[in-house]
């Protein structure tokens, strides 16, 4: 197996929304805002090439939207492309595509506009979502119909690329990639926990959009059931610790992995590292 950091660009969200209860003056020293309270965030997709398959997790939010749009958020840096060539890859060679889950900002680059078409951006990979997400997806509830774009999902479907993974929680979707669900954030997230070599590798998605995350309270105003967020960080989390995993953080805007360590004052970081050191960590 070999991973691959891919870096779909950078975009700004709110600092507010982002970090939940937690005062501003609070994660202000962690990422602080412009004048316009917006924070910067990555946009970090995995690839895993694994026997066949070369497996692109989430894809950014794409560039097929208009000038409107594009001003909410502000994108700038790599794009998918640029940093799928860095790795000699290009979106014709991904086999599949692990969609977490449908927001915009982990979907989007599903789609492209091809000739005034909607297209798939990566025309030989199946696309993966599960049954219960992609129903809440296609008939968002109003909070999150904001995040849930048609542009970015129908035309999966009518693609004939679209496969649904049937995995219960915990169990081996292929060799050594296990699927994690959780529903604090959206309904049935799906997070992949890879075994690389002697290691366990969580993809956080927006479970642990950053590193500042692992405080139990730091929850974003964006989940859905902020209390089963709670659960679910400290199930996962006290796994973590407890098992010497390497989390790996698809927002965090400097911040690729960590490990964790039980402290006095709770679950903290111990080290934070990129993924291309991963062999170099015990």
């Amino acid at each position: 197996m070999k991973l691959y950091t891919v870096n779909a660009g950078y975009f700004k969200l709110d600092g507010g929304a982002m970090h939940g209860v937690v005062p501003k003056s609070m994660w202000n020293k962690v990422n602080p805002a412009d004048e316009n309270n917006m924070c910067s965030w990555a946009m970090r997709c995995l690839l895993v090439e694994t026997g066949n398959y070369r497996i692109l997790i989430d894809n950014g939010m794409g560039d097929k939207q208009d000038e409107k749009f594009f001003g909410h958020y502000y994108p700038f840096g790599d794009t998918l492309e640029t940093s799928l060539a860095a790795h000699g890859f290009t979106t014709d060679d991904i086999t599949d595509v692990f969609l977490t889950h449908l927001h915009f900002d982990h979907c989007g680059g599903s789609i492209k506009m091809e000739n005034g078409v909607l297209a798939p951006a990566f025309k030989n990979a199946l696309y993966w979502s599960n049954h219960k997400h992609w129903e809440a997806a296609v008939k968002p509830n109003e909070r999150e119909r904001a995040s849930f774009l048609k542009e970015n999902i129908l035309p999966i479907e009518e693609s004939g690329q679209l496969r649904f993974i049937e995995t219960p929680d915990g169990g081996e979707w292929i060799d050594d990639i296990r699927i994690r669900y959780v529903n604090g954030h959206t309904d049935t997230m799906m997070l992949p926990q890879i075994k690389y070599n002697d290691r366990t590798i969580l993809y956080c998605a927006d479970l642990l959009p950053s590193t500042a995350h692992i405080s139990m309270p730091w929850v974003m105003a964006y989940d859905m059931r902020p209390l089963d967020t709670l659960k679910e960080k400290r199930q996962l989390l006290t796994e973590a610790v407890a098992n010497n995993w390497v989390l790996f953080f698809e927002h965090d805007f400097k911040t690729e992995c960590c490990t964790l360590q039980q402290t006095d004052k709770g679950i903290r970081i111990k080290e934070v590292f990129p993924l291309s050191e991963i062999d170099q960590r015990q």
